[in-house]
């Protein structure tokens, strides 16, 4: 086996966007794919230039049933189990479950629930509440020993409950989806600008600033800017304000930062694993 998963958990954002999302979290023995948006092509292949085309794939967890981030449920579902030579179950809650059209439904669908962790190989899984505008939607954190990594995109507003899961982070990846000034000046209808900005939408920088100000954890040692909106935000003004809530909370210097894409995978951010 590659040595690229000593004892580290690996974190790879493969996409991120409204054309599509899915992260990998693996440290070699287990992994998963949280969300499959982009195509099975792609997934794969992107998998495969980060050095992770090896890499085990035990789960695939669904957020909610939008198109860009459960576009591929169906036939990732049929490749993995051609691939691996056994069924890959696509856990995701019942809600997401009935909001998926037809095309999307994978043939190894595992039910879960919000505030019920369950275990992929030796890895802790989580899922939690958000506010979005499907019918059951669930952020998720993955455990290894001490450590998590959490994907919390396509919520409209901070919460309790995300406050406290972010605050155990040592990875995370978390939605800087728009500037409100770009949102409201922006080519979108205004039912859609909206939606965007409602209490089910998505989070504008501002907002993730704020959250991530507040929450920060002493384990956050990566954060990664996720589902910016081309149309609606930039690269530099996400930064900004990513910048800004780290300084204002003291951990400029502590927590590396980049920001994920559409169009490209991430090199795979490594973290090790403590009490394994």
């Amino acid at each position: 086996m590659s040595t690229l998963f000593s004892r580290d958990v690996h974190v790879a954002v493969l996409s991120s966007g409204s054309r599509g999302n899915c992260t990998y979290v693996g440290d070699g023995t287990s992994g998963v794919l949280i969300d499959c948006g982009p195509s099975t092509k792609q997934i794969l292949k992107r998998m495969d230039a980060v050095g992770l085309g090896d890499a085990p794939i035990d789960a695939v967890l669904v957020t909610h049933e939008h198109a860009d981030h459960a576009g591929s449920c169906r036939v990732l579902c049929k490749r993995l189990e051609k691939e691996r030579g056994r069924p890959v179950p696509f856990h995701m809650t019942p809600g997401t479950a009935e909001g998926l059209k037809p095309a999307m439904m994978p043939a190894h669908l595992s039910p879960i629930a919000a505030g019920r962790a369950f275990r992929v190989g030796h890895l802790v899984i989580d899922p939690f509440r958000i506010p979005h505008d499907t019918a059951d939607p669930v952020a998720f954190r993955v455990g290894v020993g001490e450590r998590w990594v959490g994907v919390i995109t396509d919520l409209g507003k901070p919460t309790t409950l995300v406050s406290q899961k972010l605050a155990s982070l040592s990875v995370a990846v978390l939605e800087f989806n728009h500037d409100v000034e770009m949102l409201l000046d922006g080519p979108y209808a205004w039912p859609v600008k909206q939606r965007i900005r409602s209490s089910h939408g998505h989070l504008s920088n501002s907002q993730a600033g704020q959250l991530l100000e507040e929450s920060i954890g002493p384990d956050l040692e990566h954060l990664v800017l996720a589902h910016l909106s081309g149309e609606n935000n930039s690269p530099e003004r996400a930064m900004t304000a990513a910048a800004q809530a780290l300084h204002r909370a003291g951990a400029s210097k502590k927590v590396a930062v980049q920001l994920a894409a559409q169009d490209q995978p991430l090199d795979p951010i490594g973290i090790g694993i403590r009490n394994w």
